[in-house]
């Protein structure tokens, strides 16, 4: 059990929980360094003024007003575990005092990566259409069930975003020996080159790829920016796999790139979660659904236990946080995803 001198933590994840996040010996590590205050994020406000004081570290993002923030004199470090950062917390003061504000977002790039792929794999090959059509005795044998298959190897990729996510990705294109274009206005172009990316304005990456992959959060600048406009400059049957946030898309305009038969495409989020019964991309033909599945792998949400517990740590002994991933003063404040509704 911690004792009193033990650093005091605010627990508020919804829509996480800690038996989510942390493996039962990760959980029994945290009670026992810390002491922890559970409550709910609007509850956070409405706490002692004592726990406040005391309070080191949040876990959670709960709308902070400047009034709490005062009260919250000992503050460290908030540890997003919902992985979006909102507009729900005074930032600038938040910086000015050097508190951290860290998400550990981090923990999804690579799953989402990897069913990316497993998209662009399947809209390649039309792989699940293919079965479909097995199971119900249609199903078309060598040469005539590939009339529009393709290789993703060798071809032309193209990524808009160049985040956590988009260099997760970019590593397992690597042994597709494609050319990868990058489209990324807050990266420069030496970061990208680093990378073994071809950085590229964004008319290009959507006329010359095969595969564009859309990985980009949703900003203040970037809502609905990709339109029939970016979809008619695609080449006639490229593949369009949207796995970030669909804020960034007009829904209705790829529905209809789709539906016309000019390009093929995948999305793991949609504009409404959930989607109603009656939505008409459920039977669009040409477009691949998963259901914002795509992050949301048990072994990830509890690498967020181990990135909370070791930058705590960190922390704790006067050093930066080294796991999580930094709000910027710059950008946190442009930031539009919306958080999700469950786990």
């Amino acid at each position: 059990m911690p004792n009193k001198a033990s650093p005091l933590v605010i627990s508020a994840p919804e829509p996480r929980t800690l038996d989510l996040i942390f493996t039962p010996p990760q959980l029994a590590l945290f009670r026992r360094k810390y002491r922890i205050v559970e409550t709910t994020p609007e509850g956070v406000a409405k706490l002692p003024p004592d726990v406040l004081s005391e309070a080191r570290y949040i876990v959670g993002q709960p709308p902070i007003a400047p009034e709490t923030l005062e009260k919250l004199k000992s503050l460290r470090c908030v540890f997003n575990v919902e992985t979006n950062l909102i507009n729900n917390m005074p930032y600038e003061t938040l910086f000015a005092r050097g508190i951290h504000v860290v998400t550990t977002g981090l923990v999804f790039a690579e799953p989402v990566a990897e069913l990316g792929l497993a998209m662009a794999l399947n809209l390649a090959r039309d792989i699940v259409d293919a079965d479909l059509a097995f199971r119900q005795g249609k199903e078309l044998w060598g040469g005539d069930g590939n009339q529009a298959a393709r290789l993703l190897s060798g071809a032309d990729i193209g990524i808009i975003g160049f985040g956590d996510l988009g260099r997760a990705l970019n590593r397992l294109l690597t042994g597709f020996r494609t050319r990868t274009m990058v489209f990324d206005p807050w990266l420069p172009p030496s970061v990208l080159i680093e990378h073994g990316v071809e950085p590229a304005a964004l008319d290009k990456v959507l006329s010359e790829s095969d595969f564009v992959f859309v990985v980009a959060s949703v900003t203040s600048e970037n809502q609905g920016f990709l339109g029939a406009d970016a979809f008619a400059k695609m080449r006639k049957g490229a593949a369009f796999i949207l796995l970030s946030r669909a804020g960034v898309v007009d829904f209705a305009a790829l529905m209809a790139a789709v539906k016309s038969g000019h390009i093929v495409a995948a999305s793991d989020v949609f504009p409404e979660e959930p989607l109603a019964k009656d939505h008409p991309v459920r039977s669009l033909p040409g477009f691949l659904r998963s259901a914002h599945r795509a992050g949301a792998l048990d072994v990830a949400f509890k690498r967020m236990g181990d990135m909370v517990l070791e930058d705590m740590d960190l922390i704790d002994r006067g050093l930066p946080p080294m796991r999580s991933k930094r709000a910027e003063r710059e950008t946190v404040s442009r930031m539009r995803s919306k958080p999700v509704d469950r786990n």
